[in-house]
């Protein structure tokens, strides 16, 4: 190979590597500054959700889009122009001085960090076309995205520690210049000539956008405006006639954006259930867990980071033994296992949260058994999902596996958010009895659920239910923290015995026959 081509494929790896390093960054990073942003922009539990959300709504927005305006209007382009787009919502995201500003903000940095992900995809696929060479670029991939998930929360809270929080979105400005330059250098434009005959699904994309933000909206804010009042139920209508057009507009299609028949082969259902349990289990925890060693057990920024680590780490080196495992027992035992040992690991979490007294270790053993439980589920699940359906149709097939683990993710923080809110409401009137009035007690858990403790306490006083201390207050959090726990768990052994019925039926429509654990798979 020319020297000069292989120079090019460097710099081409570097800046896909840098721009899944902060993609994965902006989802991991933010959640531990949740607490800063709480007191710096005076923002309420549900708009901390939002901040959260917005991002991922934001990339679920333009998955099945951008793919193929890439193929038409060129990969290199596209990629730019999302870069581009990624650096400039993170100065505005930076420079915000309001929570709806900032949500608005995360928004938009979601819609370019979703497309600069997809993009990020079809290029390497595309700048390394000989088999061995792709394969060790998507690896190298691989780690610097996991890298970026995995150590997210100790670089936001170093962030804020040495700086503010402010700089955990600005940092992404110079990182998105550099990443463009890298672009300009080593990236060769491609594009599909026959993108033009296929034509975007905008009726698709619009009423899937619709059904999650209705879905979602009536989920976070149905509390707040009442489950049956007018507003509440419009978002409700809203999710359910959106979802139904959706569904109506795929199957009339001749190219659908999802292929709802893909759905009668038992191994994609199956890996798709797996998709389904990590994101209602450990992935939506990741957003909650900084408030249950902050508010819960009195951790700063810095040593919350630290205790993340625990949580994120373990699904970093767990791959490979996922890979060796996947070569000795067919990956219909190996998911259902990985995802049963996730919702073991949030038992164990629960448990320790019973023991919280002793100090937020306690939880550890069980954030190390979740992420290891979504290392052997995640590669696995991912395969199988692609590997199951005829090549030509393996982008669709990969697309319809993005989307259901970032709408489940989206539905799924909110789902979270309810029931760590019931659970401390839970606790708040075991500890006051019918003293605290209804609307007390709801605007009292949604203080405590966002991390405000010096609030709920002002709150208190105002009503003349003075504490002596926040001690109190913290057991409130950490018992509604085991509600969320136990949902976790269950949420992820639910998945697993499904996965496992579904991947272990008989008549299944796929390549081959599933070996016996032991048999091998070559």
């Amino acid at each position: 190979m020319p020297e000069h081509l292989k120079n090019s494929r460097r710099l081409a790896l570097a800046a896909i590597c840098l721009s899944a390093l902060m993609f994965g960054l902006e989802i991991s990073s933010v959640p531990v500054i949740l607490s800063v942003l709480d007191k710096e922009l005076h923002a309420d539990f549900q708009g901390l959700q939002w901040i959260m959300n917005a991002y991922t709504i934001g990339c679920t927005t333009v998955l099945m889009a951008t793919g193929t305006l890439a193929d038409r209007y060129g990969r290199r382009r596209v990629f730019m122009l999302s870069v581009l787009a990624f650096g400039l919502a993170s100065l505005w995201c930076g420079w915000a001085g309001s929570t709806p500003v900032l949500i608005l903000g995360r928004l938009v940095q979601g819609i370019a960090g979703g497309a600069m992900f997809i993009c990020s995809i079809a290029l390497l696929s595309h700048q390394f076309p000989d088999g061995r060479e792709r394969g060790r670029a998507f690896a190298v991939w691989g780690v610097v995205a996991g890298v970026g998930l995995g150590f997210g929360p100790m670089a936001g809270s170093a962030i804020v520690w040495a700086s503010s929080w402010h700089w955990v979105f600005l940092v992404h400005v110079p990182l998105s210049a550099l990443t463009l330059a890298l672009i300009r250098a080593g990236v060769a434009e491609s594009r599909d000539p026959q993108a033009r005959e296929h034509r975007l699904d905008w009726a698709g994309l619009g009423t899937l956008t619709l059904a999650v933000l209705g879905f979602t909206g009536f989920l976070m804010q149905g509390e707040s405006l009442g489950w049956k009042s007018p507003a509440a139920l419009g978002l409700a209508t809203l999710a359910a006639v959106s979802l139904a057009a959706f569904i109506a507009v795929e199957r009339s299609q001749p190219r659908p954006m999802f292929d709802f028949s893909v759905f009668t082969i038992r191994d994609f259902s199956g890996g798709i259930l797996a998709c389904v349990g990590m994101n209602c289990s450990y992935w939506p925890f990741m957003i909650y867990l900084p408030f249950y060693f902050g508010a819960g057990v009195g951790l700063d920024t810095t040593a919350t980071g630290l205790m993340l680590l625990v949580y994120t780490v373990p699904f970093l080196v767990m791959p490979p033994v996922a890979q060796w495992l996947l070569l000795r027992c067919q990956a219909a035992w190996v998911i259902p296992s990985g995802l049963f040992i996730i919702g073991l690991g949030f038992m164990l979490m629960w448990g320790g949260s019973l023991m919280a007294h002793l100090g937020g270790w306690t939880v550890l053993p069980g954030a190390l058994v979740a992420g290891i439980g979504l290392g052997l589920t995640t590669t696995p699940a991912t395969n199988m999902t692609t590997a199951s359906v005829p090549p030509h149709r393996a982008g669709m097939a990969s697309g319809m596996d993005v989307s259901a683990r970032l709408i489940t993710l989206v539905i799924h923080i909110a789902v979270m958010g309810l029931v760590l809110v019931a659970g401390i409401q839970a606790a708040l009137r075991g500890l006051w009895g019918p003293a605290v009035e209804p609307g007390l007690l709801q605007a009292l858990a949604r203080r405590l659920a966002g991390g405000d403790l010096p609030g709920a306490q002002q709150l208190l006083a105002a009503h003349s239910l003075p504490v002596a201390s926040v001690t109190p207050l913290q057991q409130v959090v950490i018992q509604g923290f085991g509600w969320v726990m136990l949902y976790g768990g269950l949420a992820a052994w639910i998945t697993a015995g499904l996965s496992l019925a579904v991947l272990r039926g008989r008549g299944r429509p796929v390549h081959g026959d599933l070996q016996p654990c032991g048999s091998g798979m070559h």
